[in-house]
């Protein structure tokens, strides 16, 4: 019995020890070797917004969305300064972590943080980065003992594993999105909710677990707004299944209203509405996809938001949810089989019950999408599915290993009782060890070189060293990636506008606000992202800027400039004739005034 207890202790010591020792790699690896930098929009956004609360200016940017400026101009009735500029968009959780890991580390000094001359990669890219990986390493020992709780250690560790492998996991990691927090959040509120459906089970008033969880799901949705559907979900079912029936609802609804009422009330006194500029995020969803353009344009009213094509939007992306239902969990395919997993008769009242909670959470937060638009584009920023992969990779694992349990072949051979795991971990794991080869070989031969930028379309050293010194903390430019500029150079930025009449409109905003334009950049975020069609109907009046580069290397020699002879935009032309190039004709800065690269100083 001793022996058998001994080998027993080693067994799972053993296995404890791998797992740890592998989660140290992958987390060491992904963050030096092989880290790229930041590589989203909304994260380099929040990044940005974050290390402006660390300097005690307060939820600020320095990234100018045309939209937000016409939004805070017509509630201010004056124009409003571009330093200083408060966000509407984001929701706050996420910025005011990051912001306190910025503020510890004295990253609010800007002149501290510069980047060398040899480094390819911004060092406080991989703090933002480290944040998000440790909020998603203590999600999957939140995980673990949840899971451990419902099912068994078994299923708890296997769960572990695929969390570990699962590169959509990583990915959204080392993006800086708030998707790791939020999936820590989750983790934390539905371990409560299910002690909360033992109390009820078991006939006790569960108001205390319950309560938990809604303070948890109250700061998940303070993270991403889009996840008040998922707390809709679960007052819902508080209000059915826990007694006294409704007062647990009420009680949980006044804790998520309360925070958000602040939210609100601030939204509206800059913006003029409750929801500041963040609605607009209802464009990628019944609006078909037209945030970004609408973002850009001072006249919101000329795209209207339910034209013609709403219901199909809705329809189409509630298809996509379901046709591609295991990108959205993650790629572990075994996820979905929790929807099987509803019709079994588990014996624990608690484990069947806790099922329509999911399910109750996961409907409502899929029509949420439905409304405001996913993709399966990789580092969605509206991705909230991936919250629930983990309990439901737990579920679909009870119900296959039930099926697999009861096959003549393994009854009879119980050693084949676990193969059904080392198979689903192996296949859920190919895309991640697929990878990792490339990502290894590239990240140790650029390692004596300062790493590998995400190019394109981000260089954070030509920002950082380049932009940074062209343009002072008083003066403006316009941009296709604003978020970058505003991150990596540290100045403020506007979204380049798809018409003459916005921009010459937002220069003399500027130069009345004595924060003048001194130029404008254009990278890969614009000319690389689409063919020379999307392109001309994403920007317009500046398709012959936006293709100036491209054409210039597709003419060389001698190299043919469009962005002069365009007859629309002669008088913008003449107030920026002057052409920097940051990384090749992929990367120009067009400036008021004569400037000197880096390469050119040196000589």
């Amino acid at each position: 019995m001793s022996n058998a207890l001994t080998q027993f202790d080693a067994g799972i010591l053993i296995r404890r020890s791998l797992f740890f020792l592998l989660l140290i790699i992958l987390t060491l690896g992904n963050l030096f070797t092989l880290f790229r930098g930041l590589n989203s929009s909304e994260a380099m956004d929040q990044a940005q917004i974050a290390r402006e609360i660390a300097r005690g200016n307060g939820f600020t940017t320095k990234f100018i969305r045309p939209a937000a400026y016409e939004q805070a101009k017509a509630k201010q009735q004056q124009a409003v300064p571009l330093v200083g500029f408060d966000d509407t968009f984001h929701s706050p959780l996420n910025p005011l972590l990051n912001a306190a890991v910025l503020k510890l580390i004295g990253a609010d000094k800007a002149e501290q943080w510069k980047m060398g001359e040899n480094e390819m990669v911004f060092p406080l890219d991989r703090v933002i980065a480290t944040v998000s990986t440790l909020c998603f390493l203590m999600s999957i020992g939140v995980s673990y003992l949840l899971v451990s709780r419902i099912f068994d250690a078994k299923i708890a560790g296997v769960t572990a594993i695929l969390m570990l492998f699962c590169d959509s996991f990583w990915q959204y990691s080392l993006s800086g999105l708030p998707q790791m927090l939020m999936l820590l959040l989750f983790s934390c509120a539905i371990y409560f909710v299910y002690r909360a459906v033992e109390d009820a089970t078991e006939g006790r008033i569960p108001f205390a677990p319950a309560i938990i969880a809604g303070v948890f799901f109250t700061l998940l949705s303070l993270t991403h707004f889009l996840a008040i559907w998922i707390a809709l979900g679960y007052i819902i079912f508080a209000a059915i299944a826990f007694r006294p029936r409704g007062v647990v609802g009420v009680s949980i609804l006044t804790i998520l209203i309360v925070p958000l009422v602040f939210v609100m009330l601030r939204n509206s006194g800059i913006s003029g509405s409750p929801f500041g500029t963040a609605f607009i995020n209802l464009y990628n969803g019944i609006g078909g996809g037209t945030q970004d353009f609408v973002m850009r344009t001072l006249d919101i009213e000329s795209t209207p938001l339910l034209d013609k094509g709403f219901l199909s939007n809705i329809i189409r992306t509630t298809l996509l949810q379901t046709t591609d239902i295991i990108p959205f969990l993650g790629g572990i395919i075994v996820a979905p089989l929790f929807f099987l997993s509803l019709m079994h008769p588990f014996k624990r009242p608690s484990i069947a019950n806790f099922r329509w909670a999911l399910l109750i959470m996961f409907a409502l937060s899929a029509f949420g999408l439905a409304i405001f638009g996913v993709s399966t584009e990789p580092l969605d920023p509206n991705q909230t599915h991936l919250l629930f992969a983990p309990i439901m990779t737990a579920y679909g694992l009870a119900f296959l290993s039930i099926l697999w349990s009861k096959l003549p072949v393994v009854t009879a051979n119980p050693m084949l009782r676990n193969v059904h795991h080392m198979v689903i971990i192996f296949i859920c794991a190919l895309p991640l060890i697929l990878a990792l080869p490339l990502k290894v070989r590239v990240g140790m031969d650029r390692k004596d070189r300062g790493g590998v930028p995400h190019w394109p379309p981000y260089y954070a050293p030509a920002l950082n060293l380049g932009l940074s010194k062209w343009l002072t903390d008083k003066q403006v430019c316009f941009s296709d990636q604003p978020w970058a500029a505003a991150w990596y150079a540290d100045r403020i930025s506007i979204w380049l506008p798809p018409t003459k009449k916005d921009m010459i409109e937002l220069e003399s905003a500027a130069a009345d606000l004595q924060t003048p334009v001194a130029g404008i950049l254009i990278s890969p975020s614009s000319h690389g992202s689409n063919n020379a069609t999307e392109v001309a109907a994403k920007y317009k009046d500046f398709t012959s800027l936006v293709l100036d580069g491209r054409v210039f290397l597709a003419t060389y020699p001698p190299g043919l400039s469009i962005y002069d002879k365009d007859q629309k935009i002669q008088e913008i032309t003449r107030r920026y004739p002057f052409r920097a190039t940051l990384v090749g004709m992929d990367m120009v800065y067009y400036s008021d005034r004569a400037l000197r690269t880096a390469a050119e100083e040196k000589k």
